[in-house]
């Protein structure tokens, strides 16, 4: 594999401007989504305890044993706030037995805010901010564009609503980027990368138990593309037993038993005791919803991967980048397959399709052999102003509201432009800690990303093509 020289400024600021656009806007902490998670890695850190009993009356999302209240979700992601919550209690001497649980209680509220983006900060964004730089590698290795790498990493981390749930406690960003990570890591191979693969692929089960199944089929590639190479295997194998022992882990801290998950205890909601935790079988009305429809369609709130298909379809064309292409297409099949097949396929307060959201990375590996295969000239120009116009949606939507109410048919139209952005009613790092109105908070992200960003394309224009690398 051909080593590129001349990219580490171009690496360096996609990290730089992914992970600080993900971690400069915020989503509301106590949604209840948000709040459960971060009530259980506030209990373990600061009680040595897996209930949430003091904060049950807060969330709706809980699950019950007993006389005691719990998180109902993976543990992923609470496991992943833990060290957020600790340093953020180390450096404030702050603790949450110091406020009243309650709304009303403004210092409990800042307490919660504080934490929740430090959290967001240090885990979903961080991950989605590392897997944009390894998509633009792997891109760049099966097109040998470094435009292209740029274009389908731009648009999975911010022509999607990946970036508004980088803001949040929520794992489906945090799972799309695993899923980047592992793909990357089969398609490089070599004992060293597949150990990445598989280490990554058991923690997003760990984060979201049905990532088991779109996960499987980058787990069957590996086995597949690697079969002949059993040092190579075996810590892929190994690693991904290491991914999900903190599941079993944590199960035991909780409930004295690794066997047991909060999903088996959750109330409120009825329809998870239908089929396998509300998993049944996939609706063709349900798909219709999650790709067009307009209060969830995808369509809407991430327009440039209606041409994902394309450059998935041109990259299976060739031989030596086929099973990459099968086994991308294949993880976003099945992403929207489970969605489709979910009681709550809607995910009630969301914006867009957010159980589908595990689909956007390896989806937007399929825009970088389009715009490869594209002329300068309109064309290219239209898909930049196609990607332009993604990330301004999602700039608004990460900016104001990622948890859009379901009674909006126009979600986005109506939730996010009308209903807050128009009236500036955003979250910002300048406007929540600084004293800033919300809309200076916003202006200077602009002064920051758009300058960044320029320089990245303008890098991306000055560097001559390379050869494209064999897999």
């Amino acid at each position: 594999m051909t080593r590129w020289q001349g990219l580490g400024g171009i690496r360096a600021g996609l990290f730089l401007l992914v992970w600080v656009s993900c971690a400069w806007f915020g989503s509301w902490e106590l949604n209840p989504n948000n709040a459960t998670r971060l009530f259980a890695a506030i209990r373990m850190v600061e009680d040595g305890s897996a209930t949430i009993d003091p904060f049950a009356p807060l969330t709706i999302d809980k699950a019950q044993f007993g006389d005691h209240a719990y998180l109902d979700k993976a543990p992923g992601m609470t496991l992943m706030a833990v060290p957020a919550v600790a340093l953020t209690d180390a450096v404030t001497g702050d603790r949450a037995d110091r406020y009243q649980p309650s709304v009303f209680d403004l210092g409990f509220v800042d307490y919660l805010k504080l934490r929740t983006r430090v959290a967001a900060a240090t885990g979903s964004a961080l991950l989605t901010a590392i897997a944009a730089v390894m998509l633009f590698d792997l891109a760049l290795i099966v097109t040998g564009g470094v435009g292209a790498g740029l274009f389908a990493a731009l648009a999975y981390a911010l022509g999607t609503p990946i970036w508004g749930y980088s803001t949040t406690l929520l794992g489906h960003a945090s799972v799309a980027a695993l899923f980047v990570i592992a793909l990357v890591g089969v398609a490089r191979g070599g004992g060293r990368w597949l150990a990445v693969a598989g280490l990554a692929l058991g923690w997003a089960v760990v984060v979201e138990y049905q990532a088991v199944l779109a996960g499987s089929v980058i787990g069957f590639w590996a086995l597949w593309r690697h079969r002949t190479d059993r040092r190579a295997i075996w810590p892929f194998l190994a690693a991904g037993l290491v991914g999900v022992v903190p599941l079993f882990a944590y199960n035991l801290f909780a409930f004295g038993t690794p066997f047991r998950i909060g999903y088996s205890g959750v109330v409120g909601f009825e329809g998870m005791q239908q089929g396998l935790f509300g998993l049944t079988v996939p609706h063709v009305a349900v798909l219709r919803e999650i790709l067009i429809g307009p209060t969830r369609g995808l369509v809407w709130v991430a327009p440039i991967l209606i041409l994902a298909p394309i450059g998935l379809w041109q990259l299976a064309e060739a031989r030596a980048t086929r099973g990459l292409a099968l086994t991308a297409a294949g993880v976003a099949l099945i992403a929207l397959l489970v969605n489709a097949a979910y009681v709550y396929w809607d995910g009630g307060n969301a914006t867009g399709p957010r159980h589908a959201m595990p689909l956007t990375g390896v989806a937007a590996l399929g825009l970088a052999p389009l715009w490869a295969s594209l002329h300068w000239g309109w064309q290219r120009a239209a898909l930049a102003l196609l990607l332009a116009g993604s990330v301004a949606i999602n700039l608004t939507i990460a900016a104001a509201e990622i948890f859009a109410p379901p009674e909006y048919r126009w979600a986005w139209w109506q939730a996010v432009i009308q209903l807050r952005f128009r009236h500036g009613d955003l979250r910002t790092i300048p406007s929540e800690w600084w004293g800033w109105t919300t809309w200076a908070g916003l202006y200077l992200w602009v002064a920051v990303a758009i300058p960044l960003a320029l320089w990245l394309v303008q890098r991306a224009w000055r560097l001559s093509p390379r050869t494209r690398c064999q897999m």
